[in-house]
């Protein structure tokens, strides 16, 4: 019997993850793994490269999110390269980190607007953000939270109007949400509270 449980425990210990990849008690969870359970999307090679920079979502302040970062196989298989966004046309878009817009224009008929996020490595990362009317020019400064334009009636892919937030970083694709941090995935909307006890209207 002894026998039979030493060789449980060992075959249980030669098949865990290595201790750096566990949680300690109290210890966060990394961004991108936030992020996934959000979505239920799959983690991506890169993703842990990829720093808590944002301080805002792309729009609103909890966005449904109809479809999620579905990394492909290999680089032209079949997959979902960023994030989908419910959000009505004429919605404020949002730089959601300090960052240079490297592209503010149309490709395929639908608008885009690109930006490079500021301290993020060489090659920097890059979100964009489509169906977009820009409101700013290519090569302008920008903070997070910035308006870079609004949400297009046309061009969207997705069944109801949305805008589609991708994240590269040289030529490939990273999971977008792994730029908020836990508390702006997990925040809702603001509440009114009571004050000294005195109960709100």
């Amino acid at each position: 019997m002894r026998l039979v449980l030493v060789v449980a425990l060992t075959v249980a210990a030669l098949l865990a993850p290595p201790a750096s990849r566990l949680f300690a008690a109290g210890a966060t969870a990394p961004p991108g793994a936030v992020a996934r359970a959000v979505t239920g999307a799959r983690p991506a090679a890169d993703d842990d490269t990829v720093p808590a920079v944002g301080r805002t979502w792309p729009v609103g302040v909890r966005p449904r999110v109809p479809r999620g970062w579905e990394p492909p196989a290999t680089v032209y298989g079949p997959g979902h390269r960023g994030v989908d966004l419910a959000a009505a046309p004429g919605t404020p878009v949002r730089a959601v980190a300090d960052g240079r817009v490297s592209f503010a224009g149309r490709v395929a008929g639908k608008g885009v607007v690109s930006v490079e996020l500021a301290g993020t490595g060489d090659p920097p990362l890059r979100t964009t953000y489509e169906p977009v009317r820009a409101s700013v020019p290519q090569g302008a400064e920008v903070t997070a939270g910035e308006v870079i334009g609004t949400v297009e009636a046309g061009g969207s892919h997705c069944t109801a109007p949305c805008v589609h937030w991708g994240l590269l970083r040289g030529g490939t694709y990273l999971d977008p949400l792994s730029l908020l941090p836990p508390w702006l995935l997990h925040r809702g909307p603001s509440r009114l509270l009571p004050v000294l006890g005195v109960p709100l209207p």
